[in-house]
Parts: C-alpha cells; sequence; structure tokens
C-alpha cells in the first residue's frame, strides 16, 4: 500500500509511536518559527527548561502582531524576543519585515521538512510542500529544546481539484468552498491533502492561501506537493537549492476524498459570524459596506496586492468607504513601491498600513459601530475586529477591491475583463532585517522589560478535584471568547496574571471575578471548544483563576493540547445529554481522580448539587495522562530530567 504525501514527511521523521490514525505518535521538529504575541512566553517557558542552545535546523522569531505602541509594553517585548533570540541561537525578523507565515513561505520554508509554529496559521508553510502545524508556545519550546512534538496520527483527506478557475475567481474561493463542504469542525484530526489536475493551475502563494486558512477547518495541517511549480517559486526566491520534489504515491491511501470542480466555482464570502458561514457574492447582494481591509497572512502576497493596485488603477475609493491594506512583507512593498503598484493604490485613496498582521488580530483599524467590514483575513468571529457590533465577510483581495470602488458587495464579474497577474521570474531579496544570532559563546544580556511576570505553572493532581461549574457556554466559542485579543490587551501577553482579569468576559463578564472567589472550579463548553488561534494563554489565564478542568462536547485540536500541558484536565460528555444536566453554580467533584486518570479513558465526576454521576472521557495517551498527574508539561519534563 502506498503512502499519502503527509505520510511520506511523518514517517521520514517518526521518532516514537505507530502511524495508526488515533494514536499518538512524536515527530522530529526541523524549523521552529514564533510571533511576539506568543514567542514572549515561549521564550520565557525555554528559558525555564535551562537548555543553552537551540538545536533545530532552523528557528526564527517574528515581531508581527504586537507593532502598535501605545507604551513600553510592546516595545519592551520586541527587545526581549531580541535579546533572547540573540542569546540562544534564534533569527530574528525585525518589526516591518513582514508577517510571519508570508516571509517564513519566501525565504525559510523547505519543502519536506517540518515546521512547527507558535500560530495557528502556521500550515501556510504546506503551500510550498512542508508539513508545518501550528501549536502552543510550550510545545514550540521543547522543540526547540530537540525534543519531538507529539501528536494524535492524524487521518488525511484528499481534496482533488478538477479543472481551473475563472476569471474574478480566487484562491480564496477554494478554500471558502472547502470550508462550506467540511465546516469549521471538519478537519479535526486530520491532515487537508490537495491533488487533482487543477493544483498546476495554482501558484505557491495561491496554495498558501489555501493552507493557511485550512487552520479554520480545525485541520492539523494542509498540505500541497512539492513539483515543478514550488521550484519556480524558490528559484524566484532565489533558493533554487531548497527544493525537493515531494508527491504521493501513485497508489496511496486516503481516508477519505473530497473532489472541487473549480470551473463550477464562483466568488465567495464568508458572512458574520463564521468561517464556514458561505454564500456567493451575487446570492448575498449588495450590501453597502463602510470598511475594506486588505492583507493578512491569507492574502497579502505580491500577486494579491498586483490584482489589488490593477483594479484600482485610475479609480476613486467610494466616498463611504475606508480602505486600508497591509503588504505581507517588506519583500512584497518594496516591489510594489518600486514597479508603482503602491502609487496606484494612494491614488485611489488606500491608506497603506505597515507590514504586518494590524486589523487581523484586532490591532487597529476597528470598524464604526454597526459596519459592514469586506475583510481578506482568515476569521470573522464576532468581535474580532475589535468592534462587537461590526459585521466582517471574509472575501478575495478581488472581491474587496471592487467592493471598495463601488461602495457595495459586488460580484467582480461585472466589472468585465479581469486582472491577470504573472509569477515573477524573480523577487527582490533583501534579508538586511533578519538579524542572526550571536555566535555560539558569545555572551548576551537578555533585556526584561517591568510588564513581563512569572507564568502560572499547576501543581500535580490532587486526589480530589472539585469546584463549582465557573461558566457554562454554547458551541464553538472561540480562544478570542476565553482569552480576548485586541489592541488593549495584547500588549500584555507576557503578564498572565493582569489577562486573567479579562478570561471570557466576552460570555460573561463577572466570570475571572467568581473564579476568585471560588478558588477556581469547572468550565463548562459546548462541541468545538476552543477553536480559533493557537495562544496558549487560552489555557493560562484559566490556570491562572485556578480552573482545574474543562467538560465539553468537542474540543479543537490545539486548545486541547494546551489545557493539557497547563495540566488543565479537558473531559468530554460520554453522554452529550449530560450537558444539560450541570448548570452554572452546580457543585462538582472528581474523586479517586490519580487513579481514574491511571485507569482508563472513562472517567465519573459527581453533580453533588443535583445528585447525579456523569461520565465524561479523557482522551488522553499514557504520557499525556502523566502529564496531567505531573500538573503539566513543564513539571512532567522535569521530572523526566531528574
Amino acid at each position: 500500500m502506498g503512502l499519502n504525501l503527509a505520510q511520506k514527511i511523518i514517517k521520514e521523521h517518526l521518532v516514537s509511536g505507530e502511524m495508526v490514525a488515533g494514536k499518538e505518535i512524536s515527530i522530529k521538529i526541523d524549523q521552529t518559527l514564533t510571533q511576539d504575541s506568543t514567542g514572549t512566553m515561549a521564550y520565557l517557558q525555554f528559558e525555564a527548561m535551562g537548555i543553552p542552545r537551540v538545536k533545530t535546523k532552523k528557528s526564527v522569531a517574528y515581531i508581527d502582531h504586537n507593532t502598535l505602541q501605545a507604551g513600553f509594553e510592546n516595545a519592551d517585548d520586541h527587545k526581549y524576543i531580541q535579546t533572547v533570540a540573540a542569546k540562544h541561537g534564534v533569527y530574528f525578523s525585525r518589526p516591518g519585515n513582514g508577517i510571519c507565515h508570508q516571509v517564513h513561505l519566501e525565504r525559510f520554508g523547505v519543502p519536506g521538512m517540518t515546521l512547527l509554529g507558535s500560530d495557528s496559521h502556521t500550515p501556510t508553510g504546506g503551500g510550498i510542500g512542508m508539513l508545518a502545524i501550528g501549536a502552543g508556545g510550550l510545545d514550540v519550546a521543547v522543540a526547540m529544546g530537540g525534543g519531538p512534538y507529539y501528536l494524535m496520527m492524524p487521518k488525511v483527506c484528499k481534496v482533488v481539484l478538477k479543472g481551473s478557475l475563472k476569471p474574478w475567481v480566487a484562491a480564496k474561493d477554494i478554500i471558502l468552498e472547502v470550508l462550506r463542504l467540511l465546516t469549521v469542525k471538519g478537519g479535526v484530526g486530520k491532515v487537508i491533502e490537495y491533488g487533482g489536475d487543477g493544483i498546476k493551475t495554482l501558484t505557491v502563494p495561491e496554495r498558501a492561501t489555501i493552507t493557511n486558512m485550512g487552520a479554520e477547518l480545525g485541520a492539523t495541517t494542509s498540505i500541497f506537493p512539492s513539483d515543478e511549480i514550488t521550484l519556480e517559486f524558490l528559484k524566484a526566491q532565489g533558493r533554487e537549492q531548497d527544493w525537493v520534489e515531494l508527491k504521493p504515491d501513485e497508489d496511496a491511501q486516503y481516508d477519505e476524498v473530497v473532489e472541487i470542480n473549480l470551473d463550477e466555482l464562483e466568488p465567495l464570502a464568508a458572512q458574520p459570524h463564521s468561517p464556514d458561514n458561505i454564500a456567493s457574492v451575487k446570492e448575498i447582494g449588495k450590501i453597502k459596506v463602510d470598511q475594506v481591509a486588505i492583507g493578512s497572512c491569507t492574502n497579502s502576497s505580491f500577486m494579491d496586492m498586483m490584482k489589488v493596485a490593477r483594479i484600482l488603477k485610475g479609480k476613486t475609493i467610494n466616498p463611504d468607504v475606508s480602505l486600508v491594506i497591509a503588504p505581507g512583507s517588506k519583500q512584497v512593498l518594496t516591489m510594489l513601491a518600486e514597479n508603482g503598484a503602491l502609487a496606484d493604490m494612494v491614488a485611489a485613496g488606500a491608506r497603506i498600513l505597515e507590514s504586518a498582521c494590524g486589523p487581523c488580530i484586532g490591532m487597529g483599524q476597528a470598524p464604526a459601530s454597526d459596519a459592514v467590514s469586506l475583510r481578506t483575513f482568515n476569521r470573522n468571529f464576532e468581535g474580532r475586529s475589535g468592534t462587537p457590533s461590526a459585521k466582517v465577510y471574509l472575501v478575495s483581495p478581488e472581491v474587496a477591491a471592487v467592493g471598495a470602488i463601488t461602495g457595495v458587495l459586488t460580484d467582480p464579474r461585472e466589472l468585465g475583463e479581469a486582472p491577470v497577474v504573472e509569477m515573477p521570474k524573480s523577487f527582490l531579496i533583501n534579508d538586511n532585517m533578519v538579524v542572526a544570532p550571536a555566535p555560539e559563546g558569545v555572551e548576551v544580556e537578555v533585556a526584561r522589560g517591568p510588564n513581563i511576570k512569572p507564568f502560572p505553572v499547576n501543581k500535580a493532581l490532587s486526589d480530589e478535584v472539585a469546584g463549582k461549574a465557573l461558566i457554562k457556554v454554547g458551541d464553538n466559542i472561540t480562544t478570542d471568547h476565553i482569552m480576548p485579543s485586541n489592541a488593549k490587551l495584547l500588549p500584555f501577553r507576557s503578564n498572565v496574571p493582569y489577562l486573567a482579569e479579562f478570561c471570557l468576559t466576552p460570555c460573561d463578564a463577572e466570570f475571572p471575578k467568581r473564579a476568585k472567589e471560588n478558588g477556581g472550579g469547572f468550565i463548562i463548553g459546548g462541541s468545538n471548544y476552543g477553536q480559533g488561534s493557537s495562544r496558549e494563554h487560552a489555557a493560562l489565564a484559566p490556570l491562572q483563576l485556578g480552573v482545574k478542568g474543562v467538560i465539553a462536547k468537542s474540543f479543537a485540536r490545539i486548545h486541547m493540547a494546551n489545557l493539557i500541558n497547563s495540566g488543565i484536565l479537558p473531559m468530554t460528555f460520554v453522554n452529550e445529554g449530560d450537558y444539560d444536566a450541570i448548570d452554572m453554580g452546580d457543585e462538582l467533584v472528581l474523586q479517586n481522580a490519580r487513579q481514574q486518570i491511571k485507569s482508563g479513558s472513562e472517567l465519573t465526576i459527581k453533580n453533588k448539587t443535583k445528585n447525579k454521576e456523569i461520565k465524561v472521557a479523557v482522551a488522553l495517551s499514557g504520557r499525556q495522562a502523566d502529564m496531567i498527574l505531573a500538573g503539566g508539561l513543564l513539571n512532567y519534563t522535569r521530572e523526566q530530567n531528574v
């Protein structure tokens, strides 16, 4: 039986376990990336391990999230990351060099290598044939220290792309169609592997748009083969030597196959407030648009920007629309400046933002009250834009640019001939904003600002785990709900005690106060609890407040791993109907907890208030069970090294 592409890379990097779907494996990590929103914590955790130098082939620290410097906090974190990176062997991408995923694709990604990043959109690297996975900062810290990355062996879903896209239909529409078919839960426990004759019509930046937004499926990662199109991209980046051909075996097996005919696709949009709430632009109709934002790690490539510039050239932005554009990297921005495309954007009335995440992460450009915002981003969760009442639609750059001109959501096919942009034969290469680490043995003093506080570390699991149900929430609660990420809170990513005061406040403003008054307790959740970002702060903030466990119908992959890393029990209802048997304020107790964890995957929780026993499952490997018993990954790692 032949291997598919994902299995080939996993087999090449397998450290332990069997390649059987659902069983725990560990793989060697070749590269890591961090960004400043999650990176400070990752490097604090790396320092706590006492390992002097990273052991990966390449690790890169990017500054791209917290670039709005309204106070000293972000600048202090940047200085900390730069100095700790220099000390421990990590390359440092300075503010202004670009969004981590865009820059890594351009300058560092290598087909066939494994990449672990402390950002959920790390799978962007699958656009050049990497096995690129998003994870919590602690998992990335362990990988930097030379430890393997543990995960459940994923199933592999093949998405067969047939034919070619029609004019005005974009790569963004392909991933929106996949989301329509599979939903935000449809990729959990799976790798999405793309194949079929249609992939030959897609450039690497287009492939990267698709793999980037695979994170919204809940997938472990997404991947394309490394072929002559990959080689063409790497040649243009001056990195031909990094290319290797990678493709599945002819008789490769897949757990699931989905077919999409590209010829039949039309411009699509994800409607508020979920990336899988998909409809055609034509079907939605000509709703009034107040803001357009173009950029993010999904759609900020040179080719995306050139299409936008061609559409805007000689036009004027509708007077009722605010248009902001953020090129994805210094490379992209410089090339736009040199060829005149940037001038076309500015002349049309666009406001040019720095090459950073910006509005996508809620860092500025919040829309007006009740505004409709067209965004080329990857998430449109309620309030993520910074305006709770805003209605955010996720669209392609083409749809966004046309909407900025017309002032209404418009099917771009109405405009006649579509812009055609060719892949450059060579990109402008200037890596002067990447700082190499200090040579080994050179002393570097690490700068620590006053906002950098110690992070919480759990204690070993008690025999009795008891507490109140502190909050009860519904389905698809995101990490934005659990630990809000906006321009006011992002500067405090290295200050968990402060952040904890805002934990779950979008769901219940009294949650932090209630958790502290009760000495912690339990969170009750619906299905797909913790979808969205890789931010481990969504586990660290509850830990700071004394949360002992989360009982949900189901969990998103990365958040569940982060809970385990923090020593917080992630439990699922054996009978989903028992979700209704717990109300906020109920007294819950897990007796003989240590023995129950050791004994198996099914536990019994007693609801003392209702005098009812509830069966819950804990899908833990033997290693994860030991981590929970130890009180988290850091304690477990220390015990293993004693």
